[in-house]
């Protein structure tokens, strides 16, 4: 079947929608690869004998890439919103298969061979990503530092994170269904889309899966487009703003239950180490108080970016923060933190007829603030829970 051929079955066949495939390719000024990257994804088409299309969704181009791109036998979209994840979903709105397969444009991925997406996407994966790790790097086509540490980090913050088993989370060769990808509402416009795109399936409980992919040296003279420590930052930012268990929840409890100890031990004693040549005193009661406070406000946020995302659609609402969301309300929240509050107040209260029974005289420091400190703490978490009811309040107004 020539060329021609397939375009004009997937022109005629778009009208009804029963297309199988697209294949998407986000492009800014992509003129020296553009045309092999469309001429090799129209040749896999035909050679498969999958009915499908070739869509180029342009960021704005000045070198002419959406002409040679219509030119080889693609369909362009023009996409006016600046960015590579902005591209992509407006190309994956625009697309006309069940599936869509993305890829870069810069000729760095081999379109003329995607049996192992399809295979997978007919398996019942709703996302495939490919592992350039797995399938090859072509020396120099991939920076050293990208290689060596930010791929490997970032994706291992994914997996940690949540639970992905994907050794590339960046990889710029994947296919998705593409309703599934449109029900996900993937909001950002830069280069972490990739991340978002993993992680949002992830938590929506799509099936996920890696093929072995190559990577080749692009095609291109000019500068590639991806920057690498502005970059690698919005991909990480992302990956913690998505995951306040890891960015607020884990270290407020490590905070709050090592305070906690602290106090409790210095409360009843003066714990001595090394020997005795190491004497903690309540100075180191203040530090366990500063902890406590941190750790209880970091545990707090944790609960409310949980429940802002997932109130707006950003994460989905499941069981855990829906039972938060019925079950602490600001009304209980007020008589806790009240409540705790006041035994702070009474704590404070009795340190002072303790003073007073000394005729407010000098007391020995290291054993009154013994009852200070840990009075004055309840005192600030009852202050900070009051303040954390009225804003939990905020956001569970209805719209």
């Amino acid at each position: 079947m020539s060329r021609e051929a397939v375009i004009d079955r997937a022109q005629t066949s778009s009208v009804s929608g029963s297309l199988e495939l697209t294949v998407l390719m986000p492009c800014l000024n992509e003129a020296e690869t553009v045309g092999a990257c469309v001429q090799k994804a129209l040749d896999y088409l035909r050679r498969s004998g999958i009915l499908g299309e070739v869509l180029v969704a342009d960021n704005g181009s000045r070198d002419g890439s959406q002409d040679i791109a219509r030119r080889f036998g693609a369909r362009v979209v023009d996409v006016p919103v600046k960015g590579y994840g902005a591209a992509i979903r407006a190309g994956v709105e625009a697309s006309r298969g069940r599936w869509v397969v993305i890829g870069d444009a810069d000729d760095s991925y081999d379109f003329s061979s995607l049996d192992a997406f399809l295979s997978e996407l007919r398996r019942g994966s709703d996302v495939v990503i490919g592992n350039r790790f797995r399938g090859g790097i072509e020396p120099g086509a991939m920076p050293w530092l990208h290689r060596y540490v930010g791929n490997p980090v970032l994706s291992w913050i994914g997996r940690v994170f949540y639970h992905v088993p994907m050794g590339d989370f960046h990889c710029g060769l994947r296919a998705i269904d593409r309703q599934k990808c449109l029900d996900l509402r993937l909001r950002s416009d830069g280069m972490e889309f990739a991340s978002e795109m993993v992680v949002l399936a992830s938590l929506h409980g799509y099936t996920l899966s890696e093929v072995p992919t190559k990577l080749y040296r692009d095609g291109r003279s000019r500068a590639p487009h991806l920057r690498t420590w502005s970059d690698g930052m919005r991909h990480l930012r992302f990956l913690l703003l998505f995951s306040p268990r890891w960015l607020f929840l884990v270290p407020g409890l490590v905070l709050t239950l090592l305070g906690v100890i602290g106090e409790a031990l210095l409360a009843l004693d003066t714990p001595t180490f090394a020997g005795g040549s190491v004497r903690l005193t309540v100075n180191t009661m203040i530090v366990a108080m500063l902890a406590i406070a941190l750790g209880i406000q970091a545990i707090s946020f944790a609960a409310f970016s949980k429940l802002y995302a997932a109130s707006r659609e950003l994460l989905p609402m499941d069981r855990k923060t829906l039972w938060f969301k019925n079950t602490v309300t600001l009304g209980r929240c007020l008589v806790g933190a009240v409540l705790i509050f006041l035994l702070g107040i009474g704590g404070l209260v009795a340190s002072f007829l303790v003073w007073q029974s000394h005729g407010f005289g000098q007391l020995d420091n290291a054993v009154a603030l013994r009852g200070v400190i840990p009075s004055a703490t309840a005192c600030v978490i009852g202050g900070i829970g009051v303040l954390d009811a009225f804003f939990l309040g905020v956001l569970t107004l209805e719209k």
